[in-house]
């Protein structure tokens, strides 16, 4: 609500303090998604400054303000030098690697020729939804392509053989976020490139962990633009770079196709409008935070992260290996790990058993014949807390095992197969939450064994419909 008058700064603050109260905590390495942690508070410190700093700075007129062009030169110019490219190498900083693959995308579709049939895009099935949402929005179609079930690679030859006159881009990742496994790039650029097709590579999770990696003695395979085929390539700040959110970068490996990723008009009486990002007005608040990250560790500071990380993982893979009914999908290439449960242990009940011990492991739902599991991304303050998560793996999967499978009200899920969601308003359906336990009233993070094991037993399509009504309702006054 708004208030009539203005209220004291104490007094917001401390609201604000209190609304955060039942938020997951964004340091110390316990949630082992959405956030990244260095461990070093004077890097986060230093980034929040130099955001506030620019936070009133507008980037749609970077001529209006000539920082953002000197800043946006510089991040470019770092990421490129790691990334197969130069100081030459055209690029966008983006708000994130939705808004990194959108741009993509749109450069691939409009450097085909006008008209004809809808235009196709082609990528693994562990590809990142941002790109079946650029899609929609953008008007392709998403050609899905089955990856091999024991590595979770993506198959190049069955990559190749989707190509088609209508694919405007084909995708490969690096890593794949489910699995953190890297595709094979090279096979994948070579028969795109060989039917005249750009090839995005999407290393947004990984494109600022695996250049340290290899420097520190890894085997990282090849999948940046040094590779021939590659025509662009994402890497997000926000997540390896340690940036504050809303810092990605969008890397191209020629000029004309980073215009094609540019919208301009002048169709009004207005100022022309000439954009290189989907967003118009913008703060400079998350470039200066991306930029003065990368000032604050150099080289040697992300290349210390990244082998911390990386030692996380193998400590992780290899406690996993010894708690009975556990198991790592794949062999990781980044710093990302997936493990899967063997019956009777579920491993929704376990990932609600581990926030009980406040740990937060990410569930995810089976796929194209990959089982449900929970994710871990590990970050460089992961190494310090490897011996307790491992500790609350193998006490919460001892638990779960002992309180067996959720119960899900019977017929539930048939129900909601045949259910008419646009019958349903938002109040009636927050009853349906609550009557499987879900609470919408903000308090302490829920269980969410339930509600994963119905999502789960049901086709995609009906879960996506499932989760717009969710996030509808949870935004409602109730």
């Amino acid at each position: 609500m708004l208030p009539e008058t203005g209220r004291p700064a104490d007094d917001i603050l401390a609201e604000l303090a209190r609304l955060k109260e039942t938020d997951l905590p964004v340091r110390g390495g316990k949630v082992t998604a959405y956030v990244y942690d260095t461990g070093r508070p004077q890097v986060h410190e230093l980034a929040a400054r130099a955001y506030l700093e620019m936070l009133e700075v507008n980037g749609l007129d970077p001529t209006a303000f000539p920082s953002i062009v000197a800043l946006e030169r510089q991040v470019i110019a770092a990421v490129a030098g790691r990334l197969g490219g130069g100081a030459a190498t055209p690029g966008i900083f983006t708000s994130g690697g939705t808004e990194s693959i959108m741009l993509a995308v749109k450069a691939a579709r409009d450097a085909r020729p006008a008209g004809g049939a809808r235009p196709q895009l082609v990528a693994p099935v562990t590809a990142h939804p941002a790109f079946h949402k650029a899609a929609h929005y953008l008007g392709l179609e998403v050609v899905g392509v089955p990856v091999d079930p024991v590595t979770f690679r993506a198959d190049p030859a069955a990559m190749a053989e989707a190509i088609t006159d209508r694919t405007a881009l084909v995708v490969a990742s690096a890593p794949s976020y489910p699995q953190g496994v890297i595709d094979p790039v090279p096979e994948i650029a070579a028969a795109a490139s060989a039917r005249g097709v750009p090839c995005h590579v999407d290393a947004c999770v990984g494109g600022w962990l695996l250049p340290w990696l290899r420097e520190a003695g890894a085997d990282v395979p090849p999948f940046d633009l040094s590779v021939p085929g590659v025509t662009s390539l994402s890497c997000d700040l926000h997540k390896y770079g340690y940036a504050p959110k809303g810092a990605s970068v969008l890397l191209f490996a020629d000029e004309a196709m980073r215009r094609r990723a540019y919208f301009a008009s002048a169709e009004w009486p207005g100022y022309t409008v000439i954009n290189s990002t989907v967003q118009s007005s913008k703060g400079a608040g998350p470039l200066a935070g991306a930029w003065a990250t990368l000032q604050a560790l150099g080289a040697a500071g992300y290349r210390e992260l990244a082998k911390a990380a990386l030692r996380a993982a193998r400590r992780v893979i290899d406690g996993v290996a010894r708690i009975p009914g556990l198991r790592v999908l794949g062999s990781p290439d980044a710093a990302l790990v997936a493990i899967a449960a063997d019956p009777p242990l579920d491993v929704f009940v376990l990932a609600d058993q581990a926030r009980r011990r406040g740990w937060f492991l990410q569930p995810q739902l089976s796929y194209a014949g990959i089982p449900a599991n929970i994710h871990l991304t590990l970050t460089g303050v992961s190494l310090a807390g490897v011996d307790e998560l491992l500790k609350v793996l193998a006490e919460s999967a001892q638990a779960a095992r002992a309180a067996g499978p959720p119960q899900v009200p019977d017929g539930l899920v048939e129900a909601l197969r045949s259910l008419d969601l646009d019958a349903v308003d938002d109040a009636g359906f927050a009853e349906l939450l609550a009557s499987v336990g879900v609470s919408l009233d903000g308090g302490a993070q829920p269980d969410m064994a339930v509600v994963n094991t119905v999502l789960d037993a049901l086709p995609p399509s009906t879960r996506e419909a499932l989760l717009v009504r969710f996030l509808s309702v949870l935004y409602r006054d109730i």
